[in-house]
């Protein structure tokens, strides 16, 4: 159940980071607005997986899945730049997660 928590605070802090970049420096209401409940939820979720899940693990997870998908999100939709260096980076960080996660 815990993993679960992680999962949906895993989605709902993509949400609130894309309504982020979409608030435009939060001048704009309802991506702003969307953004303040998404990482609400995101923090009460997250609070719930850290019951049972240890701290690194949990926030290696949430934030090495985060920086994979949000930077597809960003390539994709956002039309943001992507190098050799930064997919090196991003399996970098994936690398570490796993490590973290079955190291413990």
């Amino acid at each position: 159940m815990y993993w679960i928590y992680l999962i949906l605070a895993i989605i709902f802090e993509l949400l609130g980071t894309t309504l982020m970049k979409l608030s435009d420096g939060f001048t704009k209401l309802i991506p702003t607005a969307g953004t303040l409940c998404a990482y609400v939820l995101c923090f009460t979720l997250l609070s719930h997986a850290l019951k049972k899940i240890e701290l690194g693990t949990a926030y290696a997870v949430w934030s090495g899945v985060g920086i994979l998908i949000l930077s597809i999100i960003g390539i994709i939709f956002f039309k943001e730049s992507m190098s050799p260096v930064k997919i090196g980076s991003i399996i970098l960080i994936l690398v570490g997660v796993v490590g973290l996660y079955t190291g413990g």
